[in-house]
C-alpha cells in the first residue's frame, strides 16, 4: 500500500517532509502516527491508514508536492 504526501487543507500544493514517527521495517497498528509534515500553517502528524511493515521512501527535510509517494506499507492478507 502506497504512503502519499495527503492534501491537509485546500490550497495546499506541497509539504516538508519533518521526520518519520517510526523506525523502517517496523510493524505499525493502524492510526499510529507514522510521520509529520509541515505546510505554511501548521506542523501535523500523519496516521497509518493500516496496520503492516513501514518502508520508509522520503528524506526528513525534502519538500514533496500532495499526492507524492513517500513510502510505503506492506499490510498482511
Amino acid at each position: 500500500m502506497p504512503l502519499r504526501i495527503p492534501k491537509l487543507g485546500m490550497a495546499m500544493t506541497e509539504a516538508t517532509f519533518v521526520e518519520w514517527l517510526v523506525d523502517d521495517g517496523a510493524v505499525v497498528a493502524d492510526g499510529q502516527p507514522l510521520y509529520s509534515v509541515e505546510t505554511d500553517k501548521v506542523e501535523s502528524e500523519v496516521p497509518s491508514p493500516a496496520a503492516g511493515i513501514l518502508h520508509q521512501a522520503a528524506e526528513p527535510g525534502e519538500v514533496y508536492p500532495v499526492g507524492t509517494e513517500i513510502g510505503t506499507l506492506d499490510v498482511p492478507d
